[in-house]
């Protein structure tokens, strides 16, 4: 998620002075993990596949399954490594990162998983397209479906070659480079071999592996302090001298000036309404046979996500108690290095090979859901039912998607390799606002007004878009700071004074979706009534989607 949720995992493309544990164990552990899924992959999910195994694996897996998988999809690395640095430096502000991810999924829960899963078939835009017109609100939902799942890509491949700094020891940045493309080579395997029941079964592994290795540092923390949580945040306040008792309180980072509280408000309306609406999310609904499995998915993800985040507080501040800012500052990346210098303190060179091995397995899990929904979104949306306007095959279909893959992959190498190196924290940034923007204002008004029509979901998808990519352009995330994208100082065109443009952007959305809606004559009695239907009982979904 995060991720802010997803990329807080770059570090800087400088040459690496410190090098943490054995490199070769580190490869070790990441290739065993490789080997084992890729096998696992094989048995589950090799040969031919219709669409539906393709996109959503026949839609055969349970509420317990899937909600393993959609853990797996969303803890990134970033969930460990920049969450947990961001509490051990900015301590009750950081934390706030973990429930604001944790808050998102009752969004989800609550408003989209049950209803999505009743409505459409595949895609956001066979929700969004079936009582509307169909050719452009299906360009409109996958142009703005790929523009999330592309920055949110990018910014998981330009991570993957940042770990390699701190965890693999490479100096050279053409061995990072390297580790990119190994990355994007295995993750288009998984895609290919295995589509959305393969790329399940890795995700739901990773999510066993995060857990239980984030657990094991948990209880390994809490015993040097007795199992005290009162001792342990002690420690990390007698450790962090220049922050002290601050840590503790709120207003480390987000409460030094007015601007700054707004921007924390703006950043927590994009990622908590930005997670229902990211299209890797949208799909796994998809992925479960009835509307209560989906509901059940999502209960059994916020329990396993929520329980990862409670240990995330004790891994920041055990970082805090026991490896301490300086020495987090110190490193190559910073606040991202924080767990891996605490494994490395508390295990050794054998807890950071586990690890970073579960880090870059973490990534790979991560960008083969976010591959396996993009070539969904080209060959199911704009192949079939824009190009070929309905008449292509599931076969086809297959193929294209295929195809697709493969270009994605190697998009998301040529980005990650380009990004290296520069501030992209922007992009994780822009994947929420978009879709908390673009998205989701339109898949509410879908689903609970019956009013809304074409001109309205245009004008809040391409609004909220539009928006947010201008918004971000000209903030201080891309230049005008020492943080910025653009480091030359002397360049500075941030008009726009938040790093974040929710909100702005997302009511904006709203309101030019409802501006659409009213100011256009066009209205579908009878397709709302049906939607209604749908919605509740999931009766027909496949017919409507194939009309």
């Amino acid at each position: 998620m995060s991720l802010l949720h997803a990329v807080t995992a770059v570090l800087p493309a400088a040459a690496v002075d410190t090098q943490v544990g054995s490199p070769l164990l580190n490869i070790a552990v990441f290739a065993g993990f490789v080997i084992v899924t890729l096998t696992i992959v094989i048995r589950v999910a090799g040969g031919q596949k219709t669409a539906a195994q393709y996109y959503t694996g026949g839609a055969s897996f349970s509420g317990r399954q899937n909600g393993l998988a959609i853990a797996g999809d969303y803890l990134s690395a970033a969930s460990f490594l920049g969450i947990a640095g961001a509490i051990a430096l900015q301590g009750y502000d950081g934390f706030m990162y973990s429930i604001g991810f944790l808050v998102a999924w009752l969004v989800a829960l609550l408003l989209t998983a049950e209803l999505m899963r009743n409505t459409g078939r595949f895609t956001l835009a066979d929700v969004l397209s079936y009582r509307l017109q169909q050719r452009p609100v299906r360009i409109a939902a996958a142009t703005s479906s790929l523009a999330v799942s592309f920055f949110y890509l990018l910014a998981q491949m330009a991570g993957a070659g940042g770990l390699v700094a701190l965890l693999l020891g490479l100096n050279s940045l053409w061995a990072q480079y390297v580790v990119i493309a190994v990355v994007g080579a295995v993750m288009i395997g998984y895609v290919l071999i295995g589509g959305m029941k393969g790329t399940t079964w890795v995700q739901m592994i990773k999510a066993v592996l995060l857990i239980a290795a984030t657990s094991i540092i948990t209880v390994w923390v809490l015993g040097k302090y007795g199992f005290n949580l009162s001792a342990l945040l002690q420690g990390a306040v007698d450790n962090s001298p220049e922050a002290g008792s601050a840590l503790l309180d709120p207003g480390l980072k987000y409460g030094l000036s007015e601007l700054s509280k707004i921007d924390f408000v703006s950043l927590s309306m994009a990622l908590v309404l930005g997670t229902a609406g990211l299209p890797h999310v949208l799909i796994r609904f998809y992925t479960v046979p009835t509307s209560v499995q989906a509901r059940k998915s999502v209960e059994w993800a916020i329990w396993l996500i929520g329980g990862f985040y409670l240990l995330t507080l004790v891994v920041g501040y055990g970082a805090a108690a026991l490896v301490g800012p300086d020495a987090i500052n110190a490193a190559p990346g910073k606040a991202n290095s924080a767990a891996p210098l605490l494994a490395f303190e508390l295990g050794g060179s054998v807890l950071l090979g586990v690890v970073s091995g579960i880090a870059f397995a973490t990534i790979l899990a991560v960008v083969a859901g976010l591959t396996i929904a993009s070539s969904a979104t080209f060959a199911h949306d704009l192949y079939n039912y824009v190009f070929r306007k309905g008449q292509a095959t599931p076969e086809e279909e297959v193929r294209v998607a295929r195809w697709a893959a493969v270009a994605i992959g190697v998009v998301a190498i040529v980005g990650g390799i380009l990004a290296y190196g520069q501030n992209i924290a922007f992009l994780v940034a822009l994947a929420f606002a978009v879709a908390a923007s673009a998205n989701l204002p339109t898949i509410l008004y879908s689903l609970f007004w019956g009013r809304f029509n074409t001109r309205g979901a245009l004008w809040s998808i391409y609004g909220g878009l539009a928006s947010s990519l201008l918004l971000i352009t000209f903030s201080p995330v891309v230049s005008g700071s020492e943080t910025s994208m653009i480091t030359n100082q002397a360049v500075d065109f941030a008009i726009f004074p938040l790093a974040n443009p929710g909100i702005v952007s997302i009511p904006l959305a709203f309101f030019l979706g409802w501006l659409g809606t009213v100011t256009s004559s066009e209205h579908n009695e009878q397709k709302w009534a049906e939607v209604e239907v749908r919605s509740l009982t999931g009766h027909g979904v496949a017919e409507a989607v194939d009309h």
